[in-house]
């Protein structure tokens, strides 16, 4: 039996995007969460009901976002989720954007696990909590890309942040757009401005709390006249918190983009 799908519409309002009119890649992530949250009150799985009768919350740990066309301001798109495999401890889920023509804009794969509530340690998946997804359960599920690490003494550029009130979802923990919009914030805004990111791994290691600083690093590899990669780093206390790396392209002149 196929995993069971979840799709609703969504318009691009103003707020969502960047200077390019765009939607940024901290908001495409969160209206990616946002309709699974919606799958998930729909099958009677919300966040609540799962801390209230299990004690535990689902945590993503790794994404890999692969970018065809990041839509623009006021354009509707379709949203698509569905939690497509699983086993003992690890879940597989899949996202997609289309255009109203259906054209795949974006695609997203991830890796989520349940966390207990009290210690903040990773529990089996219980068969009743994933059994309305129908999901296939599997010996293992995919591996994403694990993205690459900055090696020492190399040439980085840094910032560094203090997280605040703001920064903290309901589970008392940085929230998850968070750290792409770090990442993104220390480098240029003139290389910003120019290019958009084509594929993006990150991987989310450790907890940030609220008062923790941060640093986010950025080593730019432009080896490749093809592409520029970037890798990036979130530490706090020199203890690695999240990565990435990610792959560039450079945006259309204004005048030629015909999306």
């Amino acid at each position: 039996m196929p995993a069971h799908s979840f799709s609703e519409l969504h318009t691009i309002p103003f707020y969502e995007c960047n200077v390019n009119n765009r939607i940024s890649i901290p908001m495409l992530i969160n209206i990616l969460i946002l309709a699974s949250e919606h799958q998930n009150e729909n099958l009677g799985l919300d966040q609540t009901y799962l801390i209230d009768h299990y004690d535990v919350g689902w945590v993503v740990t790794s994404y890999s976002i692969h970018i065809n066309q990041l839509p623009r301001k006021d354009s509707v798109v379709k949203m698509t989720t569905r939690g497509t495999s699983y086993n003992r401890y690890f879940a597989f889920r899949e996202f997609w954007l289309h255009d109203q023509d259906g054209q795949e804009l974006v695609k997203v794969e991830s890796i989520w696990v349940l966390m207990n509530e009290q210690t903040r340690k990773i529990t089996p998946i219980d068969d009743t909590i994933i059994a309305p997804y129908q999901s296939e359960k599997v010996k293992r599920v995919p591996r994403l890309t694990r993205p690459e690490r900055i090696e020492s003494g190399a040439d980085v550029s840094a910032k560094e942040y203090q997280v605040r009130w703001s920064d903290i979802d309901f589970n008392g923990h940085v929230n998850n757009s968070r750290y792409p919009e770090w990442m993104l914030d220390s480098l240029p805004m003139a290389f910003l401005n120019e290019h958009e990111p084509g594929n993006i791994d990150i991987r989310f290691e450790n907890e940030v709390k609220y008062g923790n600083r941060v640093t986010s690093s950025v080593l730019v590899d432009s080896s490749d006249n093809a592409k520029i990669k970037t890798v990036h780093e979130i530490k706090s206390n020199d203890v690695l918190s999240a990565s990435a790396t990610i792959i560039w392209k450079e945006i259309k002149a204004k005048g030629n983009d015909q999306s």
